[in-house]
């Protein structure tokens, strides 16, 4: 049966074949074991979880005449290719468990076949070493814990993971590898939720600690399972290295919220960081924000072009940043030649005079690009209000107000305007101002 898994089909058979030392009297018969991935493929994806796919994909291999030796560790990390590397924690949970029960099934299809009448522990004993192959072998991480989290048995691929021999990982606590930020979770979720509900499965990703003192992230499905008769209970845990993974989201997510050309913040993280400021401000906290933009900036574009507007932006950029260094504000360029800068609290009149005096004069100097001197201006509209209760958008619409006032007044310009505090007190009045004043 040809399918999209036919070059695995083709990888498996080789594989086995190569165990057998010498070409077996019955060879493998590709068709089978087409139908064999199929089924483990489709048990990957399907609700409810069909784990016995795993089991009779071990007895249908065990019915062929290939030597036992070396058949389920051969199979495991061919068979593994049906998960991907961006495969989610579940799909991995569920390859790991189809695995196991092949070595399981391979095993009792075995002992029925060709062993004599045994003891259940011998039997019990066969079946541990069938699992004992897939859990070596597995490509992702393994752990098995007592429902207190001390670890009674870790995978290669676990201690890969961690930077140690997997026997330095027996008997410590699942809290000395996690991140003291996620111990509170872990708790929470697996040891105040799952273990006393003696069943389900919980999903974490979590950063990791490694030998070397650095910290990774990691997605675990943990697993209670109930122990057999005189056996205690004990926790399941499977999961891969997703530090990669990790760092590509945070990558886009700094992306999506700073602009390309400058580097700056762009307006969605501004408004991020007003909605933040906001919902922690207290009712007396003021905020100020300065709206900046360039005079005659559209002049630089048609004289000397786009490609000089764009150095003189990132010129722009760069000094108005450095220019309120050690303020504690926050700059970001929310379009065109438009930049915002964002005063935490405290914030008084006297203070957002000094962002405003700061930020003009941080382009008081010409700028050099192409062998051109451009001198550059701007003007600016900043505000200052009360935060509780507000709205992003309203507070950047008041200090986009303030500015059209500064450029009716002429380039270099700032105007303050002082929105009503409910104390009912008066702000207090602004003496300086921009090249030629100030005004509130």
């Amino acid at each position: 049966m040809e399918s999209e898994h036919s070059e695995l089909v083709r990888t498996w058979s080789a594989a086995l074949q190569a165990t057998s030392g010498s070409a077996p009297s019955d060879p493998i018969n590709e068709h089978l074991l087409s139908w064999l991935v199929h089924d483990l493929a489709h048990a990957l994806t399907t609700t409810p979880f069909d784990v016995d796919a795993g089991a009779r994909a071990g007895a249908a291999l065990a019915a062929t005449d290939l030597p036992v030796t070396d058949v389920v560790a051969t199979s495991v990390p061919v068979l593994w290719a049906l998960t991907g590397p961006g495969d989610d924690p579940e799909t991995v949970r569920r390859m790991s468990l189809l695995l196991a029960k092949l070595g399981e099934g391979f095993g009792i299809r075995r002992q029925m076949m060709f062993a004599p009448p045994d003891s259940p522990g011998a039997a019990a004993q066969r079946m541990d070493e069938r699992f004992r192959v897939v859990f070596d072998n597995a490509a992702v991480a393994i752990a098995i814990g007592d429902t207190n989290g001390v670890l009674l048995n870790a995978n290669q691929a676990l201690a890969d993971m961690i930077g140690v021999p997997a026997d330095d990982l027996l008997g410590i606590s699942v809290y000395e590898f996690a991140h003291p930020e996620d111990r509170d979770r872990i708790r929470r979720l697996v040891y105040e939720r799952l273990v006393p509900h003696k069943q389900g499965t919980v999903k974490l990703e979590q950063q990791i600690g490694r030998a070397d003192g650095s910290y990774g992230w990691a997605a675990f499905s943990i697993t209670f399972v109930q122990g057999q008769v005189g056996h205690p209970d004990y926790l399941l845990a499977v999961g891969e290295d997703v530090t990669e993974q990790h760092r590509m989201r945070e990558e886009l997510h700094r992306q999506a919220r700073h602009d390309l050309l400058t580097g700056l913040p762009n307006r969605r993280q501004l408004l991020e960081w007003l909605d933040a400021a906001i919902r922690d401000a207290g009712p007396r906290d003021r905020i100020g924000l300065c709206f900046v933009d360039l005079d005659r900036f559209k002049y630089i574009n048609d004289r000397y072009g786009h490609g000089t507007g764009d150095k003189v932006l990132t010129a722009v950029a760069s000094r108005l940043n450095n220019s309120v260094a050690g303020l504690d504000c926050l700059v970001a360029r929310i379009g065109g030649d438009e930049f915002v800068t964002l005063v935490p609290p405290p914030v008084d009149n006297e203070r957002m005079a000094e962002v405003a005096e700061r930020l003009l004069g941080a382009l008081s100097e010409p700028i050099l690009t192409g062998g051109n001197q451009l001198d550059v201006s701007a003007s600016i509209g900043a505000v200052v209000t009360t935060v509780e209760g507000g709205q992003a958008e309203a507070l950047l619409d008041a200090a986009d107000t303030g500015l059209y006032r500064a450029k009716n007044r002429g380039k270099a310009q700032w105007v303050l305007h002082t929105m009503p505090v409910d104390d009912g007190s008066e702000p207090d009045p602004v003496d300086g101002g921009g090249p030629t004043g100030g005004a509130r």
